[in-house]
């Protein structure tokens, strides 16, 4: 849920009332300042992003983060399209992540940290649209790929159900990620305004990007913010919870001392994977969901450190877009041993045999070239 840009969209709504202002004062008078130009230019007396260090402290973060998320979650991809036993159901959900991921990193994220450190949009009207837009996209995709997998994995191992789930249809449910996303993310697409501002007491006229509901009111920002909390985070991590308690319970009751098989230890710590990156996601975006709510509904505007307390929100999200690759070199010995040869250079396999070791070319006439299924983790 990502539908405020940045908190100058609290002095930038189409309310200017003098009780409008009057609240905004609590955040921070404004003040003149001349910089070597002798430009006069609008800032905050309180905004501690102002500073320096903070920003430069800002542009580290968000950089790391942009750097990560493109390398991880790009390596995540080519190991899939790259080894042959890597192309599961499971992994091609994983893959949806990851392009998720790469999205927020390249599209969203660039321009968030540029709008929050000049306190102006200056990209235009269509990224004014398409930015936020992407970005509500790239979370409802994510989320809703780690419920279909929670689900697909439910399916096949609390109902031993053998049958595979061809690669068509996973890919059809791929594409009805990307829609059904794309139709809850629209509203930021479509309510939302760019224009030139005139900043009072100060007569500068900047460029701004922020929401425009319906009827300039309030109520339909709060609205949507709490259906997308219910939609984007509440019902699908319990439905996914659900999956995973019944998933771990059905695995420690066949974890007999005469049913101790390679598959069900590879199908448990498959599912510990994976229970570890739907835990991240939701520990990343709970202090922004509830910040985002809190402030739509106007109970922290009197916060002088409301602009800091927002980025530092949001850079605690974004991280989700980074560890998924962690979690995934740190818990699976396919991913890690994958990520070790491509940063060594050395020669690539066809194929990452089960448990981390691999199968060369010379040796491809003794591996089975089948497409593995959800219900059969054994590349996962």
């Amino acid at each position: 849920m990502q539908h405020k840009m940045s908190p100058l969209d609290l002095l930038n709504d189409t309310d200017t009332s003098p009780a409008k202002w009057d609240d905004i004062s609590r955040y921070g008078e404004f003040f003149l300042m001349n910089n070597s130009l002798n430009l006069l230019r609008p800032t905050f007396s309180d905004d501690i992003t102002k500073h320096l260090i903070v920003q430069i402290t800002l542009i580290a973060a968000y950089s790391l983060i942009i750097i990560l998320g493109l390398v991880g979650n790009t390596l995540v991809i080519y190991m899939i399209i790259l080894y042959k036993n890597m192309r599961t159901v499971t992994n091609y959900f994983i893959a949806n992540l990851a392009l998720a991921d790469l999205m927020v990193d390249t599209i969203c994220l660039p321009f968030t940290l540029a709008y929050t450190l000049l306190d102006e949009w200056k990209f235009g009207a269509v990224l004014c649209h398409l930015v936020p837009y992407a970005q509500a996209l790239s979370v409802h995709v994510s989320i809703l790929t780690l419920t279909v997998i929670a689900l697909e994995r439910y399916r096949c191992i609390v109902f031993h159900l053998e049958r595979r789930l061809s690669r068509r249809a996973s890919f059809a449910i791929i594409g009805l990620t990307w829609a059904a996303s794309a139709v809850l993310a629209g509203p930021l697409a479509i309510f939302r305004e760019y224009r030139r501002e005139e900043i009072p007491y100060i007569g500068l006229r900047i460029a701004v990007c922020s929401e425009k509901w319906p009827n300039s009111t309030n109520r339909d920002a709060v609205i949507y913010s709490l259906a997308m909390l219910l939609l984007q985070y509440v019902i699908p991590l319990g439905i996914i919870s659900y999956a995973y308690v019944c998933i771990w319970a059905k695995l420690r009751n066949l974890a007999s001392p005469s049913n101790r098989g390679d598959s069900i230890q590879r199908r448990k710590k498959t599912t510990k994977m994976l229970v570890w990156v739907v835990l991240v996601f939701a520990l990343c975006w709970l202090p922004f969901h509830m910040f985002q709510l809190a402030s739509d509904l106007d109970l922290i505007l009197r916060f002088k450190e409301y602009k800091l307390l927002y980025t530092i929100f949001h850079i605690v999200a974004m991280c989700s877009t980074f560890t998924n690759p962690f979690l995934y070199g740190w818990m699976n010995k396919n991913y890690r041993n994958g990520f070790v040869m491509f940063f060594r250079c050395e020669h690539k396999p066809d194929t990452i045999h089960m448990e981390g070791s691999f199968k060369t070319r010379s040796q491809r006439g003794l591996i089975v070239n089948r497409h593995n299924d959800g219900c059969r983790p054994t590349a996962v």
